[in-house]
């Protein structure tokens, strides 16, 4: 099935792919204006793509071009890029594998933990100096936002959807949002979707202790982001009718009680 938004997206593509056979939408939805898997002349792709309109959507993808070819160790390679007036396109190697399962109880769990490590262990690259981690911010006060600063690579968008698994590679997609900042924020990350997934919080964070990162990271500053996540969703999803964000909202107020709760034990 031929599925591409408009003409002069295939005469944007078609020098680098051939003539495209076919398109195949994902079920699960992207952040991008467009994205598939198109199986064409010159092998499989797969393609995201947003409209050259200015704003933050667009600079992910432009930010996502740059950090590619620094994180091939554990993304998909960028083999081609194209713009235009109308488009921004980028066309990756179409990787096989499957969305990891953050399930309790799930066998990709070691892995999920693995790629993180393996994160953290990429340099930060020279075109990623600018961007600082400071989206929390605004959700945190000035003291609590300087635990956020650090010099690690982060991905910082730790889902299902972006960990895929093969039967010997496992792959972090969709590095739509890297920034550099402490190494307990993936981790972070990682525990409010596991207990999203049904894991307690302290079975969630007994996880994210498999991450260096995390375990030499200070209490308060492991508090601090809890507290700015779960403000950061509880606004998100007063905002929009979204499930999901209610769910995740719900996991972030889950792990902040429990992080009180500790602080409460470790201080009697």
């Amino acid at each position: 099935m031929d599925d591409l938004p408009d003409p002069h997206f295939r005469e944007l593509i078609e020098p680098h792919t051939g003539k495209v056979d076919n398109v195949l939408i994902p079920r699960r939805g992207f952040s991008s204006d467009f994205a598939a898997i198109i199986e064409t002349a010159k092998g499989r792709f797969f393609v995201k793509a947003m409209f050259n309109h200015p704003g933050g959507r667009l600079d992910s993808i432009r930010r996502e071009k740059e950090i590619n070819p620094s994180v091939q160790s554990i993304s998909p390679r960028l083999l081609w890029d194209v713009e235009s007036e109308g488009w921004v396109i980028l066309g990756f190697e179409a990787v096989e594998g499957r969305s990891a399962n953050f399930d309790l109880g799930s066998t990709d769990l070691p892995v999920i933990i693995d790629a993180l490590n393996r994160i953290t262990e990429i340099p930060v690259p020279a075109a990623a100096r600018d961007w600082s981690e400071e989206r929390w911010d605004s959700f945190a006060s000035g003291v609590e936002a300087e635990h956020f600063r650090g010099a690690v690579l982060l991905h910082t968008d730790i889902n299902p959807s972006n960990v895929m698994i093969a039967p010997n590679r496992t792959w972090a997609v969709d590095w739509s949002w890297p920034t550099y900042g402490a190494g307990f924020i993936d981790p972070s990350l990682l525990v409010v979707q596991l207990i999203s997934a049904g894991h307690l919080p302290a079975q969630a964070e007994s996880w994210a202790a498999e991450c260096p990162a995390w375990v030499s990271a200070a209490p308060e500053a492991i508090d601090a982001f809890a507290r700015a996540t779960w403000r950061m969703y509880r606004q998100a999803a007063l905002a929009s009718p979204d499930r999901w964000l209610g769910d995740m909202a719900d996991a972030a107020q889950s792990w902040l009680r429990y992080r009180i709760d500790a602080r409460r034990r470790r201080s009697t």
